[in-house]
């Protein structure tokens, strides 16, 4: 191998939010970078974009043909009807991907993204039963339901014993950034409902559970997450580790959604007794947002690929506590940090800037 030229880093989901920045990042700092997505190359500049869809082996081996990856970073999963078939595409994506870069024999390092529901449980079963305290750990037992989450962790420990290479596994709670069309996105479900609620004249209503609204929270920005991604591919003590990823602050709704509610120009509204989903909430909403985008020149008119009502609806519905450890990542020498709130403003003044919702 040719160890003079600068690593070729290849981001699974490269147009998401985890993969935006990890692109965006890495090109700064001189990697080549294979931006790897099922519609469209990344938006980034000087990603070298790869069309393949993640459900098609052979197509996935086609595309990646001839390309030497030194490191893969697995930030990509698609819904599904059922776990079972969670399990069946989303592990099968990670197989599938992993056994594509093989025949080049170059993948030093494997990165996969996954999330709370690792302690959660997974959509079907979602905190039931006995549920690990928080702040969550990493060394918790598995939970004894079928999770994607673990088949894909089974899938890649089994490529990384073959094959190899060292791997980590980025534990990710709600990421703050920007993705049109991505559907876990609650940073832009929130800049849109408040741009709903300026033009309807309606108050920015909190749409979530009495735990979330008064209980202790954190969340994850894209930017961070990417930094931690990077810090564990090129970090040997972070080699085979499973990691937390969290900002490294806490907040309490009730605190944050007043300061929101301010930057986004709209009237706050708390907690009334019981939650108010956003997808009641906001039912019937596309046409107002027609005319938005229309009357501020936005970049997309279909209001289902910028807000992501229901994804809102179960982070913000949970009726318990949810925050992570950070300790195994600090002892291994990552020290990265946001404020939350800062990152939602640095979010929203991107999101206009961009023409993806108007300012206030």
């Amino acid at each position: 191998m040719d160890t003079t030229s600068p690593p070729t880093a290849l981001v699974v989901g490269a147009t998401g939010i985890a993969g935006s920045a990890l692109c965006r990042l890495l090109v700064d700092e001189g990697h080549h970078v294979l931006g790897l997505s099922r519609r469209s190359s990344s938006e980034v500049p000087g990603v070298v974009g790869v069309t393949a869809d993640l459900t098609d082996a052979e197509g996935l081996r086609r595309a990646l043909d001839g390309h030497r990856p030194t490191s893969v970073f697995l930030t990509a999963w698609a819904r599904q009807d059922s776990e079972e078939e969670n399990i069946r595409v989303n592990a099968g994506m990670v197989r599938d991907v992993l056994d594509a870069v093989r025949p080049a024999g170059s993948v030093r390092h494997v990165a996969l993204v996954t999330g709370l529901k690792h302690y959660l449980g997974p959509f079907e079963a979602y905190g039931q039963g006995d549920v690990p305290d928080s702040p969550f750990h990493e060394d918790e037992e598995r939970l004894p339901y079928p999770n994607f989450y673990y088949a894909q962790e089974d899938e890649l420990f089994a490529a990384a014993a073959r094959d190899g290479f060292t791997w980590s596994v980025h534990r990710a709670h709600t990421v703050i950034g920007s993705a049109v069309g991505n559907a876990m996105n609650m940073g832009q479900t929130l800049a849109a409902q408040a741009a709903i609620c300026r033009e309807t004249g309606r108050p920015f209503v909190f749409p979530g559970s009495r735990t979330q609204w008064d209980g202790l929270t954190d969340m994850t920005d894209a930017g961070l997450l990417a930094e931690h991604l990077r810090w564990a591919a090129t970090t040997p003590a972070a080699a085979d580790t499973a990691f937390n990823i969290a900002n490294g602050d806490v907040f309490r709704w009730r605190w944050l959604w007043p300061r929101l509610a301010e930057r986004l120009g709209v009237e706050p509204e708390g907690y009334a007794g019981q939650p108010r989903p956003l997808e009641e909430q906001m039912a019937g909403a596309g046409p107002v947002w027609t005319r938005l985008a229309e009357a501020h020149d936005l970049r997309e008119p279909d209001l289902d690929r910028v807000a992501s009502w229901w994804h809102t609806d179960g982070d913000l519905g949970r009726d318990l506590e949810c925050l992570t450890d950070m300790a195994r990542s600090r002892a291994a020498g990552f020290v990265g940090y946001r404020s939350t709130l800062q990152s939602f403003v640095d979010l929203f003044d991107r999101l206009e800037s961009d023409g993806v919702v108007p300012r206030p």
